[in-house]
Protein backbone atom coordinates (compact mmCIF):
# COMPACT_ATOMS: atom_id res chain seq x y z
CA UNK A 1 0.00 0.00 0.00
CA UNK A 2 1.25 3.59 -1.00
CA UNK A 3 1.87 5.95 2.16
CA UNK A 4 -1.19 6.63 4.02
CA UNK A 5 -2.26 10.42 3.57
CA UNK A 6 -5.71 11.77 4.61
CA UNK A 7 -7.32 15.22 4.56
CA UNK A 8 -10.00 16.94 7.14
CA UNK A 9 -11.12 19.66 4.10
CA UNK A 10 -13.35 22.51 6.09
CA UNK A 11 -15.08 25.46 4.83
CA UNK A 12 -14.48 28.77 6.87
CA UNK A 13 -18.69 29.13 6.87
CA UNK A 14 -19.26 29.39 10.37
CA UNK A 15 -17.94 27.42 13.41
CA UNK A 16 -16.73 23.50 13.23
CA UNK A 17 -19.71 21.32 14.45
CA UNK A 18 -19.06 18.07 16.44
CA UNK A 19 -19.40 15.76 13.51
CA UNK A 20 -17.27 17.73 11.72
CA UNK A 21 -14.83 17.32 14.82
CA UNK A 22 -15.31 13.79 14.60
CA UNK A 23 -14.50 13.72 10.98
CA UNK A 24 -11.04 15.59 11.71
CA UNK A 25 -10.94 12.99 14.74
CA UNK A 26 -11.24 9.52 12.32
CA UNK A 27 -8.72 10.87 9.27
CA UNK A 28 -6.34 11.63 12.15
CA UNK A 29 -6.38 8.50 13.89
CA UNK A 30 -7.08 6.00 10.78
CA UNK A 31 -3.14 8.01 9.22
CA UNK A 32 -1.54 7.74 12.68
CA UNK A 33 -2.67 4.02 13.25
CA UNK A 34 -1.14 3.31 9.41
CA UNK A 35 2.16 5.67 9.92
CA UNK A 36 0.61 8.56 7.21
CA UNK A 37 -0.12 12.30 7.12
CA UNK A 38 -2.97 14.18 8.39
CA UNK A 39 -3.23 17.75 6.25
CA UNK A 40 -5.44 20.21 6.55
CA UNK A 41 -6.87 21.88 3.46
CA UNK A 42 -9.30 24.84 4.09
CA UNK A 43 -12.18 24.82 1.14
CA UNK A 44 -12.68 28.69 1.19
CA UNK A 45 -14.30 28.64 -2.95
CA UNK A 46 -17.40 29.55 -1.77
CA UNK A 47 -16.41 33.33 -1.19
CA UNK A 48 -19.99 34.28 -0.49
CA UNK A 49 -20.48 32.06 2.33
CA UNK A 50 -17.11 32.89 3.82
CA UNK A 51 -17.43 34.08 7.53
CA UNK A 52 -14.61 35.81 8.90
CA UNK A 53 -13.09 34.37 12.54
CA UNK A 54 -13.84 31.11 10.53
CA UNK A 55 -10.61 29.27 9.75
CA UNK A 56 -8.76 30.89 13.03
CA UNK A 57 -12.01 28.60 14.86
CA UNK A 58 -11.54 25.65 13.21
CA UNK A 59 -7.79 24.87 13.98
CA UNK A 60 -8.08 26.27 17.49
CA UNK A 61 -11.16 23.96 17.81
CA UNK A 62 -8.64 20.73 16.40
CA UNK A 63 -5.70 22.19 18.46
CA UNK A 64 -7.47 21.92 21.88
CA UNK A 65 -8.85 18.49 20.90
CA UNK A 66 -5.23 17.56 20.43
CA UNK A 67 -5.77 16.81 16.25
CA UNK A 68 -2.62 18.08 15.23
CA UNK A 69 -2.13 18.09 11.35
CA UNK A 70 0.61 17.50 9.35
CA UNK A 71 0.43 19.28 6.67
CA UNK A 72 -1.64 22.72 6.44
CA UNK A 73 -1.63 26.51 6.51
CA UNK A 74 1.21 27.43 8.53
CA UNK A 75 3.35 24.17 7.40
CA UNK A 76 3.75 24.94 3.71
CA UNK A 77 5.84 22.69 1.58
CA UNK A 78 6.19 20.92 -1.88
CA UNK A 79 2.01 20.31 -1.39
CA UNK A 80 0.65 23.51 -0.53
CA UNK A 81 -0.59 26.36 -0.63
CA UNK A 82 -3.70 24.39 1.94
CA UNK A 83 -6.40 27.50 1.06
CA UNK A 84 -7.95 27.06 -1.85
CA UNK A 85 -8.81 30.51 -2.79
CA UNK A 86 -4.66 30.27 -3.11
CA UNK A 87 -4.68 27.79 -5.95
CA UNK A 88 -7.13 29.51 -8.22
CA UNK A 89 -5.09 29.16 -11.28
CA UNK A 90 -4.14 25.43 -10.53
CA UNK A 91 -7.90 24.47 -11.24
CA UNK A 92 -8.15 26.76 -14.30
CA UNK A 93 -5.81 24.62 -15.90
CA UNK A 94 -7.53 21.48 -15.57
CA UNK A 95 -10.68 22.60 -16.30
CA UNK A 96 -9.28 23.88 -19.33
CA UNK A 97 -8.09 20.12 -19.74
CA UNK A 98 -11.66 18.81 -19.50
CA UNK A 99 -12.98 21.32 -22.07
CA UNK A 100 -10.19 20.25 -24.51
CA UNK A 101 -10.74 16.48 -24.08
CA UNK A 102 -14.92 16.93 -24.65
CA UNK A 103 -15.34 15.92 -21.25
CA UNK A 104 -17.19 19.46 -19.67
CA UNK A 105 -18.60 22.73 -21.97
CA UNK A 106 -18.71 26.33 -21.22
CA UNK A 107 -22.73 27.35 -20.26
CA UNK A 108 -23.65 30.60 -20.88
CA UNK A 109 -27.39 30.21 -19.27
CA UNK A 110 -29.03 33.25 -17.66
CA UNK A 111 -30.58 32.17 -14.09
CA UNK A 112 -34.16 32.78 -15.73
CA UNK A 113 -33.18 30.50 -18.58
CA UNK A 114 -32.51 27.75 -16.02
CA UNK A 115 -35.68 28.27 -14.18
CA UNK A 116 -38.11 27.91 -17.74
CA UNK A 117 -36.07 24.71 -18.69
CA UNK A 118 -36.98 23.51 -14.64
CA UNK A 119 -40.19 24.40 -15.10
CA UNK A 120 -40.55 23.10 -19.02
CA UNK A 121 -39.38 19.43 -17.14
CA UNK A 122 -41.26 19.41 -14.03
CA UNK A 123 -44.26 20.18 -16.52
CA UNK A 124 -43.88 17.82 -19.08
CA UNK A 125 -43.20 15.54 -15.95
CA UNK A 126 -40.51 13.93 -18.06
CA UNK A 127 -37.70 13.31 -15.33
CA UNK A 128 -35.31 15.24 -12.84
CA UNK A 129 -36.01 19.04 -13.57
CA UNK A 130 -32.19 19.30 -14.09
CA UNK A 131 -29.34 20.17 -16.49
CA UNK A 132 -28.41 16.87 -17.58
CA UNK A 133 -27.07 14.63 -20.71
CA UNK A 134 -31.51 15.45 -22.14
CA UNK A 135 -31.96 18.62 -21.30
CA UNK A 136 -28.20 20.09 -21.83
CA UNK A 137 -28.83 20.38 -25.56
CA UNK A 138 -32.11 22.74 -25.50
CA UNK A 139 -29.44 24.79 -23.87
CA UNK A 140 -27.33 28.15 -24.49
CA UNK A 141 -23.35 25.96 -23.91
CA UNK A 142 -20.73 24.96 -26.15
CA UNK A 143 -22.24 21.94 -27.16
CA UNK A 144 -25.33 23.78 -29.09
CA UNK A 145 -23.57 27.05 -29.71
CA UNK A 146 -21.12 27.66 -33.05
CA UNK A 147 -17.32 27.78 -31.90
CA UNK A 148 -17.30 31.14 -33.03
CA UNK A 149 -20.34 32.42 -31.04
CA UNK A 150 -18.85 30.66 -27.83
CA UNK A 151 -14.90 32.91 -28.44
CA UNK A 152 -17.21 36.04 -29.29
CA UNK A 153 -19.16 35.69 -25.83
CA UNK A 154 -15.75 34.63 -23.71
CA UNK A 155 -14.03 37.53 -25.35
CA UNK A 156 -16.71 39.66 -24.40
CA UNK A 157 -16.59 38.73 -20.58
CA UNK A 158 -19.87 37.18 -20.55
CA UNK A 159 -21.11 35.02 -17.47
CA UNK A 160 -19.83 31.46 -18.35
CA UNK A 161 -19.92 28.27 -16.05
CA UNK A 162 -17.94 25.10 -17.09
CA UNK A 163 -19.78 21.97 -16.61
CA UNK A 164 -19.22 18.13 -16.24
CA UNK A 165 -20.58 16.36 -19.53
CA UNK A 166 -22.24 13.60 -17.30
CA UNK A 167 -22.02 10.34 -19.86
CA UNK A 168 -25.56 9.11 -21.18
CA UNK A 169 -25.41 5.59 -20.44
CA UNK A 170 -23.29 4.28 -17.58
CA UNK A 171 -23.12 3.12 -14.43
CA UNK A 172 -20.39 4.58 -12.25
CA UNK A 173 -19.08 1.97 -9.91
CA UNK A 174 -17.74 3.27 -6.13
CA UNK A 175 -16.28 1.21 -3.21
CA UNK A 176 -16.66 2.58 -0.30
CA UNK A 177 -15.06 0.98 2.80
CA UNK A 178 -17.80 1.77 4.94
CA UNK A 179 -20.74 0.62 2.93
CA UNK A 180 -19.64 -1.37 0.46
CA UNK A 181 -20.64 -1.30 -3.50
CA UNK A 182 -22.11 1.74 -4.72
CA UNK A 183 -23.74 1.75 -8.06
CA UNK A 184 -25.41 4.90 -9.44
CA UNK A 185 -26.60 5.29 -12.94
CA UNK A 186 -25.24 8.29 -14.99
CA UNK A 187 -29.10 9.13 -16.10
CA UNK A 188 -29.41 10.19 -12.32
CA UNK A 189 -26.68 12.65 -12.27
CA UNK A 190 -27.18 16.34 -13.28
CA UNK A 191 -23.70 18.23 -15.17
CA UNK A 192 -22.93 19.20 -11.98
CA UNK A 193 -20.93 23.27 -12.51
CA UNK A 194 -16.92 23.04 -12.20
CA UNK A 195 -15.99 26.45 -12.82
CA UNK A 196 -17.09 29.61 -12.46
CA UNK A 197 -16.62 32.93 -14.50
CA UNK A 198 -15.00 34.60 -11.32
CA UNK A 199 -12.40 32.44 -11.60
CA UNK A 200 -13.31 29.68 -8.55
CA UNK A 201 -13.74 26.09 -8.84
CA UNK A 202 -16.80 24.95 -7.22
CA UNK A 203 -16.02 22.15 -4.62
CA UNK A 204 -15.91 19.16 -6.68
CA UNK A 205 -13.68 20.32 -9.11
CA UNK A 206 -11.30 21.87 -5.91
CA UNK A 207 -11.78 18.53 -3.65
CA UNK A 208 -10.66 16.28 -7.19
CA UNK A 209 -7.99 18.52 -8.16
CA UNK A 210 -6.53 19.08 -4.68
CA UNK A 211 -6.49 15.26 -3.46
CA UNK A 212 -5.04 14.10 -6.86
CA UNK A 213 -1.84 16.63 -6.53
CA UNK A 214 -1.46 16.31 -2.81
CA UNK A 215 -1.68 12.28 -2.97
CA UNK A 216 -4.33 11.89 -0.64
CA UNK A 217 -4.84 8.16 -0.48
CA UNK A 218 -8.43 7.66 1.52
CA UNK A 219 -10.93 10.10 1.41
CA UNK A 220 -12.77 10.06 4.99
CA UNK A 221 -15.87 12.18 5.36
CA UNK A 222 -19.89 12.41 6.35
CA UNK A 223 -21.85 10.46 4.45
CA UNK A 224 -23.66 14.02 3.06
CA UNK A 225 -21.08 13.62 0.71
CA UNK A 226 -22.06 9.94 -0.70
CA UNK A 227 -24.68 11.92 -3.65
CA UNK A 228 -21.44 13.46 -4.66
CA UNK A 229 -18.91 10.67 -4.97
CA UNK A 230 -19.94 9.03 -8.26
CA UNK A 231 -19.69 13.19 -9.74
CA UNK A 232 -15.99 12.74 -7.62
CA UNK A 233 -15.57 9.20 -9.72
CA UNK A 234 -16.08 10.57 -13.09
CA UNK A 235 -13.86 13.49 -12.56
CA UNK A 236 -10.28 11.14 -11.69
CA UNK A 237 -11.75 9.18 -14.84
CA UNK A 238 -12.36 12.19 -17.28
CA UNK A 239 -8.92 13.90 -15.75
CA UNK A 240 -7.05 10.45 -16.56
CA UNK A 241 -6.66 9.64 -12.77
CA UNK A 242 -8.27 6.73 -12.08
CA UNK A 243 -5.64 4.64 -11.21
CA UNK A 244 -4.43 7.31 -8.50
CA UNK A 245 -8.35 7.35 -7.65
CA UNK A 246 -8.44 7.32 -3.30
CA UNK A 247 -10.58 4.78 -1.48
CA UNK A 248 -13.56 6.33 0.09
CA UNK A 249 -15.43 6.31 3.69
CA UNK A 250 -18.52 8.30 4.06
CA UNK A 251 -19.24 8.49 7.96
CA UNK A 252 -22.21 8.08 9.36
CA UNK A 253 -24.63 10.51 10.72
CA UNK A 254 -24.37 11.91 14.20
CA UNK A 255 -28.09 12.00 14.99
CA UNK A 256 -30.25 13.70 18.17
CA UNK A 257 -30.44 12.33 21.03
CA UNK A 258 -33.94 10.51 19.93
CA UNK A 259 -32.44 9.27 16.80
CA UNK A 260 -34.95 11.20 14.22
CA UNK A 261 -32.82 13.05 12.28
CA UNK A 262 -29.42 14.72 12.66
CA UNK A 263 -28.05 16.30 15.57
CA UNK A 264 -27.97 20.54 15.23
CA UNK A 265 -27.27 23.51 16.88
CA UNK A 266 -31.09 23.68 17.30
CA UNK A 267 -31.05 20.55 19.07
CA UNK A 268 -28.38 21.39 21.68
CA UNK A 269 -30.07 24.86 22.37
CA UNK A 270 -33.22 23.12 23.06
CA UNK A 271 -31.74 20.08 25.40
CA UNK A 272 -29.35 22.66 26.47
CA UNK A 273 -25.70 21.02 25.64
CA UNK A 274 -23.31 22.53 23.11
CA UNK A 275 -22.51 21.10 19.52
CA UNK A 276 -19.33 22.86 18.88
CA UNK A 277 -16.13 22.24 20.47
CA UNK A 278 -15.53 26.00 21.38
CA UNK A 279 -17.85 28.70 21.94
CA UNK A 280 -18.54 30.65 18.81
CA UNK A 281 -19.80 34.33 18.73
CA UNK A 282 -21.26 35.49 15.48
CA UNK A 283 -19.72 38.24 13.63
CA UNK A 284 -22.92 38.93 11.72
CA UNK A 285 -25.81 38.62 14.55
CA UNK A 286 -23.41 38.40 17.35
CA UNK A 287 -25.32 35.52 18.84
CA UNK A 288 -22.85 33.25 20.80
CA UNK A 289 -23.03 29.67 20.95
CA UNK A 290 -22.00 27.46 23.39
CA UNK A 291 -19.12 24.98 23.31
CA UNK A 292 -17.59 22.00 24.85
CA UNK A 293 -14.12 23.52 25.93
CA UNK A 294 -16.21 26.65 28.10
CA UNK A 295 -19.13 24.00 29.29
CA UNK A 296 -16.03 23.01 31.40
CA UNK A 297 -15.24 19.36 29.18
CA UNK A 298 -11.42 18.23 29.85
CA UNK A 299 -10.62 17.73 25.42
CA UNK A 300 -9.52 14.14 26.71
CA UNK A 301 -13.32 13.11 27.34
CA UNK A 302 -14.60 15.22 24.52
CA UNK A 303 -12.28 13.15 22.18
CA UNK A 304 -13.25 10.06 23.45
CA UNK A 305 -16.88 10.67 23.61
CA UNK A 306 -16.67 11.44 19.95
CA UNK A 307 -14.46 8.38 18.82
CA UNK A 308 -17.73 6.55 19.94
CA UNK A 309 -20.07 7.70 17.89
CA UNK A 310 -20.03 5.81 15.12
CA UNK A 311 -16.94 3.29 16.07
CA UNK A 312 -17.06 0.11 17.64
CA UNK A 313 -14.12 -1.24 19.32
CA UNK A 314 -15.30 -4.95 19.33
CA UNK A 315 -14.65 -5.09 23.06
CA UNK A 316 -16.46 -3.38 26.45
CA UNK A 317 -13.89 -0.71 26.95
CA UNK A 318 -15.06 2.72 27.09
CA UNK A 319 -12.01 4.96 28.21
CA UNK A 320 -8.93 5.49 25.78
CA UNK A 321 -6.26 7.84 25.48
CA UNK A 322 -5.48 9.17 22.24
CA UNK A 323 -3.17 6.95 21.77
CA UNK A 324 -5.24 3.82 22.45
CA UNK A 325 -7.53 4.88 20.00
CA UNK A 326 -4.68 5.42 17.21
CA UNK A 327 -3.79 1.61 18.31
CA UNK A 328 -7.63 0.44 18.31
CA UNK A 329 -9.17 2.49 15.44
CA UNK A 330 -10.00 1.05 11.97
CA UNK A 331 -12.99 1.95 9.44
CA UNK A 332 -13.86 -1.46 9.11
CA UNK A 333 -15.22 -1.16 12.80
CA UNK A 334 -17.39 2.08 11.86
CA UNK A 335 -21.20 1.47 11.02
CA UNK A 336 -23.71 2.59 8.08
CA UNK A 337 -26.34 3.89 10.69
CA UNK A 338 -26.21 6.91 12.46
CA UNK A 339 -25.00 7.73 16.12
CA UNK A 340 -27.14 8.66 18.80
CA UNK A 341 -26.06 11.70 20.51
CA UNK A 342 -26.36 10.90 24.64
CA UNK A 343 -25.47 14.45 26.43
CA UNK A 344 -25.90 12.15 29.84
CA UNK A 345 -22.97 9.96 28.58
CA UNK A 346 -20.82 12.74 27.69
CA UNK A 347 -20.77 13.90 31.00
CA UNK A 348 -19.98 10.70 32.24
CA UNK A 349 -17.14 10.54 30.59
CA UNK A 350 -16.11 14.07 31.47
CA UNK A 351 -17.17 12.60 35.00
CA UNK A 352 -14.41 9.98 34.72
CA UNK A 353 -11.43 12.28 33.39
CA UNK A 354 -12.20 14.73 36.69
CA UNK A 355 -11.49 11.52 38.83
CA UNK A 356 -8.63 10.68 37.09
CA UNK A 357 -7.00 14.10 36.64
CA UNK A 358 -4.05 15.10 38.56
CA UNK A 359 -5.43 16.76 41.45
CA UNK A 360 -2.81 19.80 41.00
CA UNK A 361 -4.57 20.72 37.14
CA UNK A 362 -7.72 20.57 38.83
CA UNK A 363 -6.74 22.70 41.69
CA UNK A 364 -5.50 25.07 38.83
CA UNK A 365 -8.78 25.26 36.76
CA UNK A 366 -10.26 25.93 40.11
CA UNK A 367 -8.12 28.81 41.04
CA UNK A 368 -9.02 30.52 37.95
CA UNK A 369 -12.55 30.19 38.11
CA UNK A 370 -12.24 31.24 41.72
CA UNK A 371 -9.95 34.42 40.38
CA UNK A 372 -12.82 35.23 37.86
CA UNK A 373 -15.66 35.24 40.99
CA UNK A 374 -13.44 37.53 43.27
CA UNK A 375 -12.43 34.63 45.24
CA UNK A 376 -8.25 34.26 46.31
CA UNK A 377 -7.44 30.73 47.23
CA UNK A 378 -3.91 28.68 47.85
CA UNK A 379 -3.30 26.49 45.11
CA UNK A 380 -2.82 23.75 48.78
CA UNK A 381 -6.12 24.75 49.69
CA UNK A 382 -8.33 24.13 46.77
CA UNK A 383 -5.64 20.87 46.12
CA UNK A 384 -7.51 19.61 49.12
CA UNK A 385 -10.95 20.34 48.38
CA UNK A 386 -10.57 18.95 45.10
CA UNK A 387 -9.41 15.29 46.18
CA UNK A 388 -12.53 15.35 48.42
CA UNK A 389 -15.28 16.74 46.72
CA UNK A 390 -14.38 15.93 43.15
CA UNK A 391 -16.21 12.36 43.06
CA UNK A 392 -19.23 13.84 43.56
CA UNK A 393 -18.55 16.07 40.20
CA UNK A 394 -19.03 16.16 36.71
CA UNK A 395 -17.40 19.22 36.13
CA UNK A 396 -14.91 21.62 37.76
CA UNK A 397 -16.93 24.11 37.75
CA UNK A 398 -19.30 21.74 39.88
CA UNK A 399 -16.56 21.46 42.60
CA UNK A 400 -16.67 24.71 43.23
CA UNK A 401 -20.15 25.21 43.29
CA UNK A 402 -20.50 22.55 46.06
CA UNK A 403 -17.37 23.45 48.05
CA UNK A 404 -18.79 27.15 48.42
CA UNK A 405 -19.02 26.57 52.30
CA UNK A 406 -15.13 26.37 51.98
CA UNK A 407 -14.77 29.75 51.06
CA UNK A 408 -18.17 31.36 52.63
CA UNK A 409 -18.92 31.16 56.03
CA UNK A 410 -23.13 30.25 56.16
CA UNK A 411 -25.04 33.37 56.20
CA UNK A 412 -28.35 30.99 56.67
CA UNK A 413 -28.97 27.51 57.86
CA UNK A 414 -31.24 24.96 56.12
CA UNK A 415 -34.61 25.67 57.92
CA UNK A 416 -36.34 22.51 57.72
CA UNK A 417 -32.93 20.00 58.49
CA UNK A 418 -31.96 22.45 61.84
CA UNK A 419 -36.15 22.05 62.79
CA UNK A 420 -35.93 18.06 62.89
CA UNK A 421 -31.91 18.05 64.24
CA UNK A 422 -30.98 21.49 66.02
CA UNK A 423 -31.94 20.61 69.76
CA UNK A 424 -32.04 22.71 73.11
CA UNK A 425 -29.56 21.31 74.33
CA UNK A 426 -27.35 21.45 70.94
CA UNK A 427 -25.49 24.95 71.60
CA UNK A 428 -24.18 24.32 75.01
CA UNK A 429 -23.02 21.12 73.48
CA UNK A 430 -20.85 22.96 70.18
CA UNK A 431 -19.80 25.19 72.53
CA UNK A 432 -17.96 22.43 74.65
CA UNK A 433 -16.71 20.85 71.70
CA UNK A 434 -15.11 24.44 70.01
CA UNK A 435 -13.24 24.78 73.73
CA UNK A 436 -12.08 21.36 73.08
CA UNK A 437 -11.14 21.53 69.55
CA UNK A 438 -8.90 24.60 70.90
CA UNK A 439 -6.30 22.89 72.14
CA UNK A 440 -6.18 19.62 69.29
CA UNK A 441 -2.36 19.53 68.12
CA UNK A 442 -1.82 19.10 64.91
CA UNK A 443 -5.11 20.05 63.70
CA UNK A 444 -5.73 17.59 60.97
CA UNK A 445 -8.14 15.22 60.16
CA UNK A 446 -7.06 12.47 62.13
CA UNK A 447 -6.53 14.43 65.32
CA UNK A 448 -9.64 16.35 65.16
CA UNK A 449 -11.70 13.01 64.57
CA UNK A 450 -10.07 11.19 67.42
CA UNK A 451 -10.72 14.55 69.99
CA UNK A 452 -14.47 14.49 68.65
CA UNK A 453 -15.15 11.04 69.15
CA UNK A 454 -12.94 10.95 72.44
CA UNK A 455 -15.46 14.39 73.33
CA UNK A 456 -18.91 11.74 72.63
CA UNK A 457 -17.69 9.28 75.00
CA UNK A 458 -16.89 11.30 77.55
CA UNK A 459 -19.46 13.92 77.27
CA UNK A 460 -22.57 11.23 76.50
CA UNK A 461 -23.16 12.46 73.73
CA UNK A 462 -24.21 10.06 70.61
CA UNK A 463 -23.18 10.90 67.14
CA UNK A 464 -26.95 11.52 66.17
CA UNK A 465 -26.82 13.69 68.55
CA UNK A 466 -23.58 16.29 67.83
CA UNK A 467 -22.87 15.84 64.23
CA UNK A 468 -25.91 17.28 62.49
CA UNK A 469 -26.00 20.04 64.58
CA UNK A 470 -22.13 20.63 64.09
CA UNK A 471 -22.76 20.40 60.04
CA UNK A 472 -25.39 22.87 60.25
CA UNK A 473 -22.51 25.15 62.17
CA UNK A 474 -19.96 24.52 59.61
CA UNK A 475 -21.81 23.96 56.06
CA UNK A 476 -25.23 25.60 56.61
CA UNK A 477 -26.97 22.54 55.74
CA UNK A 478 -27.38 18.78 56.18
CA UNK A 479 -25.29 17.61 53.31
CA UNK A 480 -21.80 17.91 52.64
CA UNK A 481 -18.01 15.27 53.29
CA UNK A 482 -16.25 13.91 56.18
CA UNK A 483 -16.29 16.66 59.10
CA UNK A 484 -13.45 16.49 60.48
CA UNK A 485 -11.67 17.02 56.88
CA UNK A 486 -13.48 20.20 56.60
CA UNK A 487 -12.33 21.23 59.71
CA UNK A 488 -8.71 20.94 58.86
CA UNK A 489 -9.37 22.30 55.15
CA UNK A 490 -10.99 25.15 56.86
CA UNK A 491 -8.33 25.70 59.70
CA UNK A 492 -8.44 26.09 63.14
CA UNK A 493 -10.13 29.66 63.82
CA UNK A 494 -12.48 29.27 61.04
CA UNK A 495 -13.84 26.41 62.02
CA UNK A 496 -14.22 27.51 65.66
CA UNK A 497 -15.92 31.21 64.82
CA UNK A 498 -18.64 28.74 62.66
CA UNK A 499 -19.89 26.57 65.50
CA UNK A 500 -19.28 29.13 68.21
CA UNK A 501 -21.27 31.72 65.98
CA UNK A 502 -24.01 28.81 65.28
CA UNK A 503 -24.43 28.06 68.45
CA UNK A 504 -25.15 31.86 69.90
CA UNK A 505 -27.06 32.69 66.55
CA UNK A 506 -28.90 29.51 65.59
CA UNK A 507 -32.44 29.57 66.58
CA UNK A 508 -35.03 27.19 65.55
Amino acid sequence: MSKVRVRFAPSPTGPLHMGGVRTALYNYLFAKKHGGDFLLRIEDTDQNRYVPGAEQYIMESLQWCGIHWDEGPGTENAFGPYRQSERKEIYRQYAMQLIESGRAYYAFDTPEELEAMRKRIEAEKSGNPQYDSRSRLSMKNSLTLSGDDVERRLAAGENYVIRIKTPENEEIVLEDIIRGTVKVHSSQLDDKVLFKSDGMPTYHLANVVDDYLMKISHVIRGEEWLPSAPLHVLLYQSLGWEASMPQFAHLPLLLKPDGNGKLSKRDGDRLGFPVFPLQWKDPNSGETSSGYREAGYFPEAFVNLLALLGWNPGTEQEIFSLEELVASFSLERVGKSGSKFDPEKAKWFNHHYLQSQPVEIVAEQMQEMARQQGQENTLEKLQKIATLMRERANFVYEILEQSQFFFEAPTHYDEGFAKKRWKEDTPEILKKLADVLEEVEPFDTESIHQVTHQFMEENQVGAGKLMPGLRLALVGSGMGPDLSTIMEILGREESLQRIRHAAENLKV
